[in-house]
């Protein structure tokens, strides 16, 4: 699987280019366009809640083809690198779309320790290929030395390698805090690593 980006970083599309047979999970909604002969397989709706479905698969046909995700609100496209060499924690709202050769680690022990039994912001993703991310905002990036730190807030977190130490911590600890979109708690990392961020407000750019 190949992206190639366009119109970023304010209405961003990415172009997936998908080998025969080759196949890619994204929301239905988020496709504009495919070359054709490209399936789209719908997730049951058996077993899931009320409005919460899967994400759709799409498959090229055998001669190959491509896909267009745009996302549902404007801003950045990002495909971020995988080697097989270690993984990422990405925001749970950040996902566009992602190939069958990234996996998604549901039970990623250092996220469980981070959030405990309950379900948080971020989701754990291994493997190798191009995990498309989508933004409200422009991408940027923190380049970290090994013990150097920096503090985010959840609403601009995008996505931070296995190499970056992460904290979790309120805000103000008397004031509302949300372990599932990150209200009134703060980010402290420590390097070495990257940590990507995205330049506007997730919640803020909804509303």
């Amino acid at each position: 699987m190949r992206v190639h980006t366009r119109h970023t970083p304010n209405f961003g599309v990415a172009r997936v280019f998908l080998s025969p047979g080759e196949a890619v999970q994204a929301t239905g909604e988020t496709m504009l366009a495919s070359s054709f002969g490209v399936t789209e397989t719908v997730p049951s709706r058996g077993g899931v809640r009320a409005g919460k479905t899967g994400p759709s698969v799409f498959t090229a046909p055998g001669d190959g083809g491509w896909i267009d995700f745009a996302p549902v609100a404007p801003g950045d496209v990002y495909p971020l690198e995988f080697d097989g060499s270690a993984g990422w924690s990405v925001h749970r709202d950040a996902l566009l779309a992602r190939p069958a050769s990234i996996r998604h680690d549901q039970t990623w022990p250092p996220l469980q320790q981070l959030f405990g039994a309950d379900s948080g912001f971020l989701e754990h993703y291994s493997g190798t290929g191009s995990l498309v991310l989508a933004a409200p905002g422009p991408v940027e990036q923190f380049e970290l030395a090994r013990g150097e730190l920096v503090t985010v807030s959840p609403d601009y977190l995008l996505a931070y390698p296995d190499s970056v130490q992460c904290r979790l911590r309120a805000v103000d600890p008397s004031g509302p805090q949300s372990l599932r979109t990150g209200e009134g708690l703060a980010l402290d990392f420590a390097g070495p690593g990257t940590v990507l961020v995205q330049a506007r407000n997730r919640r803020l750019s909804r509303s």
